[in-house]
């Protein structure tokens, strides 16, 4: 779970932004708030981030992305950083950019922060924080690992950290080089992570074609009652050779994928979806396709391009609100712009879904961005879990949570203060009139 995340000096939040998931006092929704007892603390399960178009919702979608590449693809040797620092500001561009996490993991918090230019890391630190103390394992300064006292004797940590490039993070290297000290932080960023941009298609859609699948059921079962016209998705096996695919890549195919191994495509731009596996000497390929009911009984088959765009973004999102229902789950999912294609009562309806299965035990958690103002909603979401994007006149980005407005009491309507500006966050919108009053009348005609 995230416990918090701060970023300094990307894109365009200039100055440093704490976005907190710990919960305040109130009391509301408080039953499906999960506990951290050993912490003596409690960790929201979801956060919403309204604001209007360009206040920064979708630059903190993307700093999580940078974070995640970062740690887990890592750099080339001598490559730049794609670090993006504020660019309105001078003094800015020369400045690092800075990322802190702190972060549950298996029942431990740790925090972990990094300071970068676009040629190198200039800071890395890892801290263990208990109930009771905090530990450095390293920090990463003046080119020195500052291992721990229970580290510092570990030669091949010395050794690992003296292979690690000016542009390279410690801990990337560190799992590249086996070394397993500080895995569990590298492993939550490449597995329970997931990010989920506006145009993008969640990956593993298998269990759409996978009868045996646990959620293949409850999926099929869920979305005749999304209204998407869908009566259940399925795999049509196709020969192999069929793929639309290059003939080198079939070739590739043949020779990487093994017994039990499964491989997903994603044909673009026709949006056709695929999956491969590997049954003794023979390739088995199936394509993702639905199936709507006809008046006689029977059913007809539909490719997934041919499906419209809200339900091509419920078949990508169905998945994903299913597995962090799962009581056994610890996934952290960040949808950017959740409502796109979406009405508002089909996003709101995924959200109750998922939150009915929240409790004080859960460990998944929900981040998302949005522009739909129905869903600020104090019987939905608290005021802690609802935050506001906003660009000032310089062009920087701020964020504020609704419980740190004093005003904001648990029965007020939202929405309407929101929408009337007292809460920040909403476009400031300099066009009037008409847009004939902007151009000049079109009409040449000289009066008689």
């Amino acid at each position: 779970m995230i416990i918090s995340f701060t970023l300094e000096n990307w894109m365009s939040f200039r100055n440093q932004i704490r976005f907190s998931m710990v919960a305040s006092k109130e009391r509301q929704h408080g039953e499906r708030v999960p506990k951290l007892s050993k912490y003596q603390t409690r960790v929201l399960p979801i956060a919403a981030i309204y604001g209007g178009n360009a206040a920064g919702k979708t630059n903190f979608f993307k700093a999580l992305s940078f974070a995640k590449a970062l740690i887990v693809r890592g750099t080339q040797p001598d490559s730049l950083i794609p670090v993006e620092p504020f660019r309105l500001d001078v003094k800015a561009a020369d400045q690092p950019s800075r990322f802190t996490f702190e972060l549950l993991i298996d029942e431990t918090i740790y925090e972990f922060s990094f300071a970068v230019t676009r040629k190198l890391v200039l800071e890395e630190k890892l801290v263990v924080i208990t109930s009771a103390s905090e530990k450095v394992l390293y920090h990463r300064i003046d080119g020195k690992p500052n291992f721990d006292d229970s580290l510092a004797k570990e030669p091949f940590l010395q050794f690992a950290f003296q292979g690690t490039r000016d542009n390279q993070l410690f801990l990337t290297n560190s799992v590249s080089q086996k070394v397993d000290n500080f895995r569990p932080v590298y492993s939550w960023f490449k597995d329970t992570l997931e990010l989920v941009a506006p145009d993008s298609r969640f990956e593993p859609f298998e269990q759409f074609l996978d009868e045996g699948h646990p959620l293949y059921a409850t999926m099929n079962q869920m979305l005749p009652q999304l209204d998407t016209g869908i009566a259940h998705i399925g795999g049509e096996e196709i020969p192999f050779e069929n793929l639309p695919l290059h003939e080198p890549y079939k070739i590739m195919l043949q020779e990487d994928v093994k017994e039990g191994m499964t491989v997903r495509m994603l044909t673009e731009p026709i949006n056709e979806r695929y999956m491969v596996t590997r049954k003794g000497d023979e390739l088995i390929a199936k394509k993702l396709v639905t199936f709507h009911p006809k008046a006689d009984g029977t059913e007809a088959k539909f490719e997934i391009r041919q499906e419209s765009d809200g339900s091509q973004r419920v078949i990508d999102l169905l998945p994903a609100f299913l597995e962090l229902s799962t009581q056994v789950s610890k996934k952290v999912y960040v949808i950017d712009e959740v409502d796109r294609s979406l009405h508002t009562l089909l996003t709101r309806r995924l959200l109750e879904a998922y939150l009915a299965t929240c409790s004080t035990e859960t460990r998944t958690q929900l981040l998302l961005t949005t522009h739909d103002v129905l869903l600020m909603d104090q019987h939905l979401l608290r005021r802690d879990e609802m935050w506001v994007a906003e660009r000032d006149a310089s062009g920087a980005s701020s964020l504020l949570s609704f419980s740190e407005y004093k005003d904001v009491r648990y029965d007020k309507d939202i929405r309407k203060s929101y929408l009337q500006g007292r809460l920040g966050g909403i476009p400031r919108i300099l066009l009037s009139g008409t847009f004939a009053s902007v151009y000049g009348s079109t009409n040449t005609e000289k009066p008689l």
